[in-house]
């Protein structure tokens, strides 16, 4: 199934992040980027909610639905690390998280294989996609609670979203690391 309505949100999410880029670059509108930040996020569990509901689960929705988030923390990273919107170490932080555990899943997916989503890395950008639009508000708007909401968001965030990367490449390292016995095989040693 790809002609799903979970797979066109998905996708719909997708078109939206070069939208955002064109806010904040070109316009340098960050409010506006802020707010369309957040509905690129805040909209991000209707797809897979939908899916379940409308039993519309597909292989390919399990692959645009984290791609889309990806694409657009990347964008809202990149972006704002370039405009100075969000500070340099915390930009730093998130784009060094994002190409360790993207290098992981390209080395699975070079194997055929892929590794499922977490509920904890599911919250982890949850709080990020309300973490940095907030960082753009406060550039687009000066009002100091901006900031204040930024960094309370943040940093929880950022912890879980470092967490959630160890449990990922734990994940991965298991997923490709070869069995060295048939004893081992069978032990249940998740490793």
């Amino acid at each position: 199934m790809i002609l799903t309505i979970p797979n066109l949100i998905s996708f719909l999410r997708m078109l939206l992040v070069p939208l955002f880029v064109w806010l904040a670059v070109v316009r340098d509108d960050y409010a506006a980027a802020a707010l369309l930040l957040g509905l690129i996020g805040g909209t991000d569990w209707i797809d897979g909610y939908l899916a379940r509901r409308l039993r519309q689960v597909s292989e390919i929705g399990k692959v645009l639905d984290p791609l889309a988030d990806r694409l657009a923390v990347a964008a809202a990273v990149v972006v704002g690390w370039v405009t100075g919107v969000l500070p340099w170490p915390v930009a730093a932080l998130l784009v060094g998280r994002e190409a360790v555990v993207t290098l992981g899943a390209l080395v699975l997916a070079a194997r055929g294989r892929r590794i499922a989503v977490r509920r904890m890395g599911k919250v982890a950008t949850f709080g990020l996609y309300f973490a940095i639009p907030s960082f753009y508000m406060y550039a687009g708007t000066g009002v100091a609670f901006w900031n204040w909401v930024a960094w309370l968001l943040l940093v929880p965030s950022l912890i879980l979203y470092y967490i959630v990367a160890g449990r990922y490449l734990g994940d991965m390292w298991r997923a490709i690391r070869p069995v060295s016995s048939p004893a081992e095989a069978d032990s249940g040693d998740p490793g």
